[in-house]
């Protein structure tokens, strides 16, 4: 009889390698649909789906907003959209970036789990900072299954790190041994259904793009100092079992590091257009004062030099703080990391 389970994997930088070996080890009677975001810059060419259905047997597409799950497809999040998931069905979504990616891990995981419940098998593979872990947690609250890549041997291991450090993960697993593990999941009975709880329900429904208010904000968490690094609008704090994550009443959403990594990138913008504005003060300097020395206004045109050399000195040292990482150090992968062991269950 074919399988009830739904299979959802998140994977960032490293990913691809690590998809491909998986796809291709998986047979044709695969008995459960897998769904896939790989995080994407949004002009991707969006090529992933041709790459997994050269690897295997089965068909790989990009995801159609409404089309029917499948045993045996795996469907592929398209760039700049979230994959999400409803009962049968697939739905590809503009909505609100969560941290920092669209299509990210966590809209895809969370759905599935206020879908599908303890018949989700979510997968956490090589990725930086930490998008999924809490998909895996909602999907854990809901009676599902963990999997998470060894760290070892991923090439960005912060993702399967945090997964380890911050939810009861029940299988840690090389990519090679993957397909073998996945295959036999899908085919074991499922745990009892269990409600997805309220506040999973209302997140997977902001990605969705079927929610968005305030009052909802409210509902998830508390109102903090803090703005959203995206539109500048306030953050409400979520306290989610371990883990500290924020989410505007736009909808944009992050967890803790994701929130210091956009405000690294936010400071090396800033520094940019700082550095860019002192060198063309330096040069409109320079080129007024050669004005003014041609008309023979000399004092005025020394003045101006010596601006120009201390804007020119601005310059450098705004390129210096660029050099040593000023803003990039705040989100610095490896302050993400704080090691955990998982737990292997077979």
């Amino acid at each position: 009889m074919p399988s009830k389970h739904i299979v959802v994997i998140g994977a960032s930088a490293g990913g691809i390698e690590a998809l491909r070996i998986i796809a291709a080890a998986l047979h044709e009677d695969f008995p459960a649909p897998i769904c896939i975001v790989l995080h994407t810059a949004p002009q991707s060419p969006g090529l992933l789906d041709a790459i997994l259905s050269r690897a295997g047997a089965l068909p790989a597409t990009n995801a159609v907003n409404g089309e029917r799950l499948r045993p045996g497809h795996i469907y592929v999040a398209p760039p700049d959209f979230h994959l999400v998931i409803e009962p049968g069905v697939v739905r590809v979504t503009k909505g609100p970036r969560e941290n920092r990616f669209r299509p990210a891990i966590d809209p895809l995981f969370r759905s599935a789990a206020a879908s599908f419940g303890s018949r989700v098998i979510g997968v956490v593979l090589s990725g930086s900072l930490s998008d999924g872990t809490a998909g895996l947690r909602a999907i854990k609250r809901c009676a599902g299954l963990a999997v998470v890549q060894k760290p070892e041997e991923a090439l960005a291991p912060s993702m399967p790190r945090n997964a380890l450090r911050r939810v009861e993960v029940d299988h840690v697993r090389a990519i090679a041994d993957m397909p073998a593990l996945l295959s036999r999941l899908a085919r074991e009975r499922a745990d009892p259904a269990r409600e997805a709880p309220l506040d999973i329900r209302l997140e997977a429904a902001i990605a969705a793009q079927e929610l968005a208010d305030m009052k909802v904000d409210d509902t998830l968490g508390q109102i903090s100092p803090f703005t959203c690094p995206e539109c500048h609008g306030a953050l409400w704090e979520i306290r989610d079992g371990p883990m500290l994550r924020y989410r505007c009443h736009a909808g944009h959403a992050y967890t803790a590091d994701a929130v210091l990594a956009a405000q690294g990138d936010e400071i090396d913008r800033m520094l940019g257009t700082l550095q860019r504005a002192h060198q063309e003060r330096a040069a409109f300097a320079r080129r007024m004062a050669q004005q003014e020395r041609a008309e023979q206004r000399h004092t005025l045109a020394d003045r101006l030099e010596t601006r120009a050399r201390e804007y020119e000195e601005d310059a450098k040292l705004v390129l210096e703080l660029i050099r040593n990482g000023f803003g990039a150090a705040a989100a610095d992968d490896e302050t993400a990391e704080a090691g955990g062991n998982g737990k292997d269950e077979t």
